[in-house]
């Protein structure tokens, strides 16, 4: 193996381990970060991992990292929430990122619970409302961590099976 190969498997186990922090922590974007791991040790472990397996794992991290923006817009609306709900939860998110980290797990639920309040909601329903927004970034976060560590343990094969069969 050479020194280069041996950097780039470091570079790859790195991200991916950051990439499983990511997946909880918003600042960091956990699945791409976890592909970018798969990514290098696809064309680093030749052989390891096959193109199906690399194109299958592109479409999950793009579709959970979507999801990961919209579900709690959507869930909030399907909680009942009004418009100013949603606004309230999309402000909620990006200003919960300023106050880390729990900013992050209550930006989106004060802010689905101001937003419904401002327009009139009473207490209950805006509780409600809140809720759902909080649920959908409960279970956003828990896909994100699903695929990232999915994508870490194909990482980590690909190299150990890699190793075994250079040095071996």
């Amino acid at each position: 193996m050479t020194i280069a190969i041996t950097i780039l498997i470091l570079i790859a186990i790195i991200v991916a381990l950051l990439g499983i922090i990511g997946a909880v922590v918003p600042s960091l974007p956990g699945p791409p970060l976890c592909f970018a791991s798969l990514l290098t040790a696809y064309f680093t472990c030749p052989g390891m991992i096959s193109t199906k397996l690399l194109l299958w794992m592109l479409a999950l991290t793009v579709l959970v990292t979507i999801l990961d923006y919209v579900a709690p817009i959507m869930m909030t609306r399907l909680g009942g929430g009004s418009r100013y709900a949603m606004w309230g939860t999309t402000l909620g998110i990006f200003a919960g990122m300023f106050f880390m980290p729990w900013g992050i797990i209550l930006g989106p639920l004060v802010g689905a619970f101001l937003g419904e309040i401002l327009h009139r909601s009473n207490f209950t329903h805006a509780t409600k409302v809140a809720t759902m927004s909080f649920i959908s970034f409960l279970l956003g976060t828990g896909l994100k961590l699903i695929v990232s560590l999915v994508m870490t343990f194909y990482t980590f094969a690909a190299i150990w099976n890699y190793g075994k069969h250079v040095l071996f």
